[in-house]
């Protein structure tokens, strides 16, 4: 139920599942998997699938960090958004390769689960977007050193607060990976 007019398709957000984000992150090979899968689903029934990558001075460009992780391979096709910024949205095409393919929902998962996730889906809801959020195919590195909650908690919360985001016109939700369904 989107506001976007005439946007009634869904794409798959996969959001920084880079080398050097997701080394160190717990449950990084079940969270990579069930990304894999909801890649495999997304292809099978025609649902694009956005690729979003992460730049800054920590994760250098061409650098093996900001490298992909070699579990999840981007087809030719597919589009690749290159961000600088922890909203996927900001500085970046994503916008416009949404809008081209007619996507008012948008099923997001990645990392990191306190950074850009939470930026992403706050920034697509407030322009717009219905937001569902994978709840087990999302992660975070520890940051437990700076004074975070520990790396399960922060999935816990985001989890949490995400089911019960509402606004006029919009849905959030958040499910597991097997219950993801594409069409609304």
């Amino acid at each position: 139920m989107t506001t976007l007019p005439d946007r009634p398709n869904t794409a798959l957000v996969v959001i920084d599942v880079q080398q050097g984000v997701v080394a160190e992150a717990p449950r990084r090979d079940e969270v990579v998997g069930s990304i894999g899968s909801l890649v495999d689903r997304a292809r099978d029934e025609g649902v694009p699938v956005v690729w979003v990558q992460h730049s800054d001075e920590e994760l250098v460009r061409g650098s093996d960090d900001w490298q992909y992780v070699p579990e999840l391979v981007r087809a030719e096709s597919e589009p690749l958004v290159h961000k600088s910024y922890g909203d996927s949205f900001e500085g970046t095409d994503l916008e416009d390769v949404l809008a081209a393919a007619c996507v008012g929902r948008l099923v997001v998962a990645g990392a990191e689960s306190d950074a850009c996730i939470r930026s992403t889906i706050h920034g697509a809801f407030t322009r717009g977007y219905d937001v569902t959020l994978v709840g087990d195919a999302h992660t975070a590195g520890d940051k437990t050193a700076w004074g975070a909650p520990p790396v399960e908690q922060v999935i816990a919360h985001t989890n949490l607060y995400w089911q019960f985001q509402a606004a006029p016109g919009r849905t959030a939700a958040v499910v597991g990976a097997e219950d993801v369904t594409f069409g609304g």
